[in-house]
This record gives C-alpha cells, structure tokens and sequence, in this order.
C-alpha cells in the first residue's frame, strides 16, 4: 500500500510528495524545498514516521521542483536521484529561469538515467517510468500502476497542461505525450500534479478544457 504526504514549497507552491510503503521505504518527487524550514518539515516528518529514505525522483529540471534535491540527498547519505538525462538541458538553462524570476540557483547534483520502461523500487512500491517530453525536453511522469497513481509533474494538470514557453518546451510534444500516454491509462487513475489540485485521467479525457478540442461529442 502506497502512502503519500504532500508539501507546498517555494514561491511557486511546487508539490513535493513524501510517498511511502507499509514497511517505512520512502522516497521524495520533486523536493523544491526552497528555505530552511521547508527542508526541515521534510526530514523531520520521515523521522517522526520512523522512515527509510530510498531515493529522490524527479519529473523534470526545473528549479522550482528540485531546489532542496541536493541537500536533502546528502542529507540522508547520497540518495540516488532518478531523472531523464535529456533533461540537464534543462538544468543548464535554470540559469536563465532563475534570473527572469529572481530565485536562487539549485545546487548540483548528479543523478541517475531513467527512461521509457524503467521501473523504480521503492521497497514493495513499483513506480514505472513513462516519457512525457513537451513542458521540458526530458520531462517524464512516475505511475506506481497497482495503486493507480501517477504523479505527472508539470505535464498535465487538474483542468490544464504544462506551458510549453520556456527553453526546450514543444506544444506538439507535449500534447503527444498526455494523449498517446496519459489518457490510455485506467480512468481512475488519480493524477498529482506538480502544481495545484489533483484529479484523475477520466476527468481530464472529458473536462479538461486544453484538451476539449479533442474531446468534442460525436453528432450523427
């Protein structure tokens, strides 16, 4: 059984998820954690709940979801951090988000190459890797298919999509990835975003209205 808590961190209430299996492996997605305290409520949780850290996923590059990614893998021994490597692209360019928005640089940090097919073990939790380039060029989501969770990152929202304006962003991609990826998935499929609400893939195939278009009813 798969449990998760949820964190709002840094000025662009980015969600970290603290996810976790019956025997106490854990492991983080997307730790933007951007101060001190925010980093302290993360590791005082998993010592609270006795935790196990096992590694640090991540979506995408983007600052605003890995600003606490180094300190947070030193922190608990050298957590490997898993994330696509078509994304250092977009590391190299969070340079340039950061001064357009006036936030710190992340620290490096090295990490771990996933792709299409590859699976991350998080004790009994099995969370499968799916490409969603399109918001980044190396974006992907992490579907832990027995529980029916997928955590999309800034690929696909509760009632929208991720922007796609941005250095390495592609409309086109994008709308590929969520449709011929996400939307096949079982319908009650719950999605946690990197931003906002959640949802699931039956609400977004019939409301959300970015991918309407596609969606129109079929007249005789």
């Amino acid at each position: 059984m798969i449990h998760i808590e949820d964190y709002s961190f840094n000025s662009f209430q980015t969600r970290c998820s603290l996810i976790w299996d019956n025997d106490g492996n854990c492991a983080f997605i997307d730790p933007g954690c951007a101060s001190s305290a925010e980093f302290d409520r993360l590791v005082q949780t998993v010592s609270e709940k006795g935790l196990t850290p096992v590694c640090i996923m991540l979506t995408h590059g983007h600052f605003d979801h890995i600003l606490g990614t180094a300190s947070l893998s030193a922190h608990f021994g050298g957590l490997p951090i898993y994330m696509h490597p078509a994304d250092k692209f977009t590391l190299e360019s969070n340079d340039y988000f950061c001064r357009c928005f006036g936030a710190p640089m992340p620290e490096a940090f090295v990490t771990v190459d996933v792709a299409e097919g590859s699976v991350v073990e998080v004790g009994s939790l099995r969370f499968e890797v799916i490409e969603t380039p399109g918001h980044t060029v190396g974006g992907v989501c992490y579907l832990e298919r027995s529980e029916k969770i997928l955590f999309s990152g800034d690929t696909l929202f509760a009632g929208a999509i991720g922007r796609t304006d941005h250095p390495g962003g592609d409309y086109d991609r994008l709308m590929e990835s969520i449709f011929t990826k996400l939307l096949h998935l079982e319908g009650d499929t719950r999605v946690i975003p990197g931003h906002g609400p959640c949802s699931d893939i039956a609400t977004e195939r019939m409301t959300n209205p970015f991918l309407m278009p596609f969606n129109e009813p079929y007249e005789d």
